[in-house]
């Protein structure tokens, strides 16, 4: 959602908070690389049970993932193993916190908390993988109630609130809700393109 209604918006804010990145071209590759590893260490210190750590961390990883969009934008130099890349450890972070909270809460006996971020992990995955599936078909399947920015921003707060529980819980049924838009959406796209081949089998 907030990229959906943002997006490239946010393209002067950065330029204005972070003027250094635009002096000399920077590889935004490397900056996502170097994002991924931040949000690795996050996962990391979520695992030891040091949240608050882990929040500061995602939030600063999360700094890197969004300026290399706008740093690639700015020198024109964008390219599709960039936006593979981006979007591959996008979904590699992801799984990198999900799983250090999942082994914090199993290792501290808390395995109904487990369980809860275990299934919050497989619902995150299922938002993406269903965006990127629907892709092959239909064109800016973009939108939903809980994206990847959504999600970041509320486990950080989890982290550096203490309250990783109720953190849990938001993103959990967020993105059960997420997958549902995604999942009608997909349906009514795809039932249009259907009848719209079925109408006109030759593409004339």
């Amino acid at each position: 959602m907030i990229k959906a209604k943002f997006g490239k918006d946010l393209d002067p804010f950065i330029h204005r908070v972070f003027p250094f990145l635009f002096k000399r071209a920077v590889n935004p590759n490397l900056l996502t690389v170097l994002g991924a590893f931040v949000s690795f260490a996050a996962g990391t210190a979520f695992a030891l049970g040091h949240f608050f750590v882990g929040g500061l961390l995602i939030l600063f990883g999360g700094l890197f993932d969004l300026v290399d969009g706008v740093v690639a934008r700015h020198f024109g130099i964008s390219t599709t193993f960039g936006a593979f890349l981006d979007s591959t450890l996008d979904r590699l972070v992801d799984m990198m916190l999900m799983l250090g909270i999942i082994l914090y809460f199993a290792s501290a006996g808390a395995m109904g908390v487990a369980v809860l971020a275990a299934l919050t992990l497989v619902l995150t995955v299922l938002v993406s993988y269903a965006k990127a599936r629907a892709e092959r078909y239909v064109e800016d399947f973009e939108g939903g109630l809980m994206e990847r920015g959504e999600r970041v921003v509320v486990l950080a707060l989890g982290g550096l609130t203490g309250l990783m529980v109720p953190a849990l819980c938001i993103v959990a049924v967020g993105s059960l809700v997420t997958v549902t838009q995604r999942f009608s959406r997909a349906y009514r796209e795809m039932a249009r393109l259907d009848a719209e081949r079925a109408t006109n089998p030759g593409g004339d």
